[in-house]
C-alpha cells in the first residue's frame, strides 16, 4: 500500500462515487437528525449545545470516513447511533448533561477496548457470510419497498425518478443515481416542494462540557449505550462489509471509531459506529461499477459529514428541505442492486438457506426486543437455526 492515497484518490475519482457519498449523507441525516435532535433536547442542551453535537458527530463521522477509507483503500462508512439517540431520550431524563457526557466518553473506552483487543472480531467471525446477507437483505428490503410507497403520496416524482433509473441503468450505468437524483430535485423544486424558507448559513461552534460521572449516568446510560451500538449498529455494519466482499481490519476500525468518539465526546459526539444500510450506498454497484474505486463514495461521504459538521444546523435544515418522497425514493433505487445481490448471496448455499431465509425474515420483520433492533435478533435466530440444522447433520 502506498504511503500516500492522495494520487490513488485523484486516479480513482468519479463522479458515480461522488453522487453516492451524498445520497448516503442525505438518507443517513434525513432519517434520524430529528432523533438527535430529541435526544439532546432531552438532557437540556441549549440550542448552542445542539449545534455542538452537530459539529462533533459530522466531524466524527467525517474523519473515520475519509482517514480510514484511504488507509485501508476500501469503503469504510460510520455514522452516529440512532438507536443510542433513542435510548438517551427515553433513559436520559432527569441526568445532567455532564455526567451523560461522562458517560459518552465511558461508552466510547469501552468501544476502544472491544475493538483493539479483538474481543469483538473474535465473537463474529464463525458467522458466515450467507447469514451476514440474510441480516443485510432484511434490513435493505423496507428500503427497496419504498421506492414503490412513496408513489401512493407522490406518484408523479416517484415513478418519474424510477423511470429515469431503468433507462440509465440501460444506458448511463454509472450515472444512474445521479442522474435520477437530479431529477427528482428538478421535479420536486418544479412543483414547489422544496421546503427552503428561512434557510441560514451560519458555521456551528464546539461547546466543550466538562465530563461528570455517576451511578446513574454509568448503568443507566454508559452500559446500555455501549452493548446497543455494539449490537445493533456494529454487528450490522461488519455483516455489511463481509457481504460487499471487503475485507476490512474489522479490530482496528472498531478501536479507532472508539478513539475518534472519546475525543470529541465533551463537545456531543454521544456514539460512533460502522454504518450498515448507509454503508451499502458506498459498497453497491451504483457507486462504481470497479469494487476497487468504491472507496471514493465513503471519501466523499466523509466530506460532506465534515460540511454538516461545520454548518450544523443549517445543513439540517438543507436536508430536511426535501421532501421525504424524494429521500425515499433515492434511497431505495440507489440500494437495489445491493439489495439483490445479498438475496442471491444469502440463498446461493442449499445447506445454509432456510437460516439464511429466517435471518432475512426476522430482520425485515422489524423486530425489537430490549431496545435491540431486528438485525441483531435476525442474526441471532439464523445462528440458532445454523446450529440445529447442523446437529440433525
Amino acid at each position: 500500500m502506498a504511503r500516500n492515497p492522495f494520487p490513488h484518490l485523484l486516479r480513482d475519482f468519479s463522479l458515480s462515487a461522488v453522487a453516492a457519498g451524498f445520497v448516503t449523507v442525505l438518507v443517513g441525516f434525513a432519517s434520524s437528525a430529528v432523533i438527535v435532535f430529541q435526544a439532546a433536547q432531552s438532557l437540556g442542551a441549549s440550542p448552542e449545545q445542539i449545534s455542538s453535537w452537530m459539529w462533533a458527530l459530522g466531524l466524527g463521522m467525517g474523519l473515520t470516513c475519509i482517514g480510514l477509507s484511504l488507509r485501508y483503500r476500501m469503503p469504510v462508512v460510520t455514522a452516529w447511533s440512532t438507536p443510542g439517540a433513542a435510548m438517551l431520550i427515553g433513559s436520559a431524563a432527569g441526568v445532567p448533561l455532564s455526567d451523560a457526557v461522562g458517560a459518552f466518553v465511558l461508552s466510547a473506552l469501552l468501544i476502544v477496548i472491544a475493538g483493539f483487543s479483538r474481543l469483538f472480531e473474535r465473537s463474529l467471525s464463525r458467522i458466515p457470510v450467507s447469514l451476514a446477507s440474510g441480516m443485510l437483505a432484511g434490513v435493505l428490503l423496507r428500503f427497496g419497498l419504498d421506492v414503490f410507497v412513496a408513489m401512493r403520496t407522490q406518484l408523479g416524482m416517484a415513478l418519474t425518478m424510477f423511470a429515469v433509473y431503468l433507462l440509465a441503468r440501460k444506458l448511463l450505468p454509472r450515472y444512474a443515481v445521479i442522474l435520477t437524483l437530479l431529477i427528482g430535485i428538478a421535479f420536486a423544486g418544479g412543483n414547489g416542494l422544496l421546503q427552503l424558507d428561512g434557510l441560514r448559513f451560519d458555521l456551528a461552534r464546539p461547546v466543550f462540557v466538562s465530563p461528570t460521572i455517576s451511578a446513574a449516568a454509568v448503568f443507566g446510560i454508559a452500559l446500555p449505550l455501549f452493548l446497543v451500538t455494539m449490537a445493533s449498529q456494529n454487528v450490522p455494519g461488519v455483516a455489511v462489509i463481509r457481504a460487499s466482499g471487503y475485507a476490512v481490519p474489522i479490530s482496528p476500525v472498531i478501536g479507532w471509531t472508539g478513539v475518534v468518539n472519546a475525543l470529541l465526546a465533551p463537545f456531543g459526539a454521544f456514539a460512533l459506529n460502522l454504518a450498515a444500510i448507509t454503508a451499502a450506498i458506498c459498497m453497491g454497484r451504483e457507486a462504481h461499477e470497479d469494487p476497487d474505486r468504491r472507496y471514493v463514495a465513503a471519501v466523499a461521504a466523509g466530506a460532506f459529514y465534515v460540511l454538516i459538521g461545520l454548518f450544523g444546523a443549517t445543513v439540517a435544515a438543507l436536508f430536511a428541505a426535501f421532501p421525504k418522497e424524494l429521500v425515499m425514493a433515492i434511497a431505495g433505487i440507489a440500494l437495489l442492486g445491493t439489495l439483490g445481490n445479498s438475496l442471491a448471496v444469502a440463498l446461493r448455499e442449499e445447506n445454509d438457506r432456510e437460516p439464511a431465509l429466517i435471518t432475512f425474515l426476522v430482520t425485515a420483520s422489524g423486530l425489537t426486543l430490549g431496545g435491540v433492533g431486528s438485525a441483531f435478533w435476525g442474526l441471532l435466530a439464523g445462528v440458532l437455526t445454523l446450529l440445529l440444522w447442523r446437529k440433525r447433520s
